[in-house]
This record gives structure tokens, sequence and C-alpha cells, in this order.
């Protein structure tokens, strides 16, 4: 990676459609200079991260392998049920409670093979960490049935401030199966409580043979789950096939179109469907063509980047940036690129310093540091 001090870029595309806005500029002024500052380089694929009171950094690896780093020293916390490494699942992401103070508890999602089978599924899991280790380790969810395919597994974490976890599965690669079916796992985000019982207020919980954590559906890959710090809104983006990309913001009960709307393709350049829109359906906040991949989102917080501050920050494998958007509102009203040829970008959070931490394949975890 060629480290560097960065400025903002503007980047316009051709206009797809007015929930696209692809022709967009961003009126925001150019921000600060920043390093992008090497945290902890001992991860090949810092799938999840998040910080403990104290400042110290959870990372995953996706191979199966928790970090925990303070002060630049990493110790491997042990303790963690057996992971099913294989494709685009493995260990996903962590996540720390707003009261893990009071109970040590913290979260993730993985690929198990729980259940049996041939295969595995997405799985949401707490421990209480207990020094290095995981104690009392629960399975609080597990998405069925295995599947052989490796891929579209999810998954993210977020939660509110009512005592609510939420996160993400994907449709497993089953397309036509899954997501339009709210009786079955693959496609969804889910919200339970943070012991997971099932809220009672969830939108599916009096519906016959409807399975009662599903919060949404009609998702294709969700990788990003984020809540906006003032608002409480719940966004989300995912993958979509070859173009249309989406970014989301989740309502419960709500139907996202996955596959019956799409504004993608097949990655053979052949046509999944002729609908963009159906009156039952959600259309995205926002929408990418090309693809950008998105990984990863947060919000701005603090004031070390006066200028970004409650923007939209969304990771980019496939380009190698974070990309930022522009919100008035909920309304998408511009796109900018920051730290570009960074590398692909797996995960990008605001840390307890206000920085921006990215977790970047093949390299490791940096943030960017305002000079």
């Amino acid at each position: 990676m060629k480290w560097f001090i960065a400025l903002l870029g503007l980047m316009t595309l051709a206009c797809q459609h007015p929930n696209a806005q692809n022709d967009l500029t961003l009126t925001v002024p150019n921000d600060r200079p920043y390093t992008i500052e090497m945290v902890f380089d001992g991860v090949q694929n810092p799938w999840g991260m998040d910080w403990l009171p104290d400042g110290s950094m959870l990372i995953t690896e996706k191979s199966g392998v928790l970090f925990h780093v303070k002060q630049g020293n990493a110790t491997e916390i042990t303790g963690l049920p057996e992971i099913f490494n294989w494709g685009q699942g493995g260990l996903l992401d962590v996540a720390v409670p707003p009261d893990f103070a009071q109970n040590k508890w913290v979260y993730f999602t993985m690929a198990t093979t729980i259940g049996g089978g041939e295969g595995g599924n997405t799985t949401l899991v707490r421990g209480q960490l207990i020094e290095n280790r995981l104690d009392s380790v629960e399975v609080l969810y597990k998405a069925t049935p295995n599947v052989p395919e490796g891929q579209h597994f999810g998954s993210r974490i977020a939660f509110d401030q009512k005592g609510h976890v939420f996160f993400s599965v994907g449709d497993r690669f089953h397309r036509d199966q899954y997501p339009q079916d709210i009786t079955v796992d693959g496609g969804k985000i889910y919200r339970l409580n943070l012991d997971g019982s099932i809220p009672q207020d969830n939108p599916f919980f009096n519906t016959p043979e409807a399975n009662k954590a599903i919060y949404s559906y009609g998702h294709r890959n969700p990788q990003g789950l984020a809540m906006h710090p003032e608002t409480g809104v719940l966004w989300e983006h995912e993958h979509g096939p070859r173009g249309g990309d989406e970014l989301n913001i989740i309502d419960p009960g709500l139907n996202y179109g996955w596959p019956v709307i799409t504004y993608g393709i097949n990655y053979n350049g052949t046509t999944i469907t002729e609908q963009t829109e159906d009156p039952a359906m959600q259309q995205p906040q926002y929408y990418w063509v090309p693809s950008i991949a998105p990984c990863g989102m947060a919000f701005v917080t603090g004031d070390r980047y006066p200028n970004w501050k409650n923007q939209l920050l969304v990771g980019s494998l496939k380009f190698a940036y974070i990309e930022m958007l522009q919100l008035e509102g909920t309304k998408v009203i511009g796109r900018q690129k920051i730290a570009e040829n960074i590398g692909r970008v797996r995960n990008v959070k605001m840390g307890p310093d206000d920085m921006v931490y990215v977790g970047v394949e093949g390299e490791g975890v940096v943030r960017l540091k305002p000079l």
C-alpha cells in the first residue's frame, strides 16, 4: 500500500435513475488532509471490528481468529465456537453492545455447521469476555437450512438504544427461494432482544407460519448495517448482482424487492428481471451502477473531520476506496471518494477517538489521521 497524504476527489457518473443520482457532485468543501496510519497489520481479512470501553479493539479475522488489540499489542481471544470458513463465510462481524460494562457480553456473526446437513449458514452468537477468553458462549440465532454454497452469508450487527440487536443474513445464493419467503431464513434483516428472545412487536410476530425474528426481507447480501447516531434510523447496504448495489433505510416489515425488482443484471450479462419498481416493494435510497461492492458502513461523528460530520462512509471492495455519501435528511445529494487506492475495503467504522478506521484486505486495520 502506498502511504500518502490524501485530499478528497470528486467522482461523477452517468445518471441512471432518480434514486441512483450518479451525476451528483458533492458540495461539501474539501476537508483537511490526513495521513493513513497503520493500527494493526497482523490480520489478513479484517472482517469486523469494534471497541471496548477502555479503547482497545476487537478485530475478527475471517478464517476464525479474534484479536484483542491494546496499545499496539495483540492477543488472540479463545473460546469461540467452531467456525465454518468456506467461501465468503467464516468469522464475520463483532459488536460490543451499549451495556457491555454491566455484563461483558460481546456479539458475533459467523458461519457455522450447527444443525447438520451439508454446508453451513450464518449464526448470531454472544459470549462474555473475561480477560482474553469467551465464557458462557450462547447461540442466539442460527439461520437454516445449511447449504453447501459459499456465497452470501451477510453479515453485520447493529444495536439500538432500546435493548435490541439487529443482524443481516444473505440469501445464501438461493435468490429464488429465500428472500421473498418470510417463513424461511435468508435475504433478511433480523431483530432480537439482547438475550436472543424475539420482541413481541416484531412485524411478523403474530403472522401465522412466519419467522418471527424477521424485521425486513427481500435482501441479497447485506454487508453494511449502521444505526444513525442522532436519529436512530437503521441504514443498510447490500451487494447487487452486476450493478444495482443498494443503500436502504430499514423499516419494520417492508419488502426490499430482491430478486423481483433490481437495477442489476446477471454476471454473464443476461437479465434477471425487467422490473425495477413495484408498488409493494421499497425503492433504495440510492443505488450504484456500476457496482462498487460495498462493505462496511459508518456515519461520521465527532469533530476531527468537520466537513464530513454526519455524512455516510461506505467501503468499496471493488474499487479500493471509501465512498462518502452526502445526506440531506435521508436523501443522498452527493458522493465523493476518499482514501483512494487504499486497497479492498472490508470494513469502515468510527473509533472512540473520532477517527475513521478501515479494515483493508491483505494489509490490516488503518486509520485516517487528520494533520
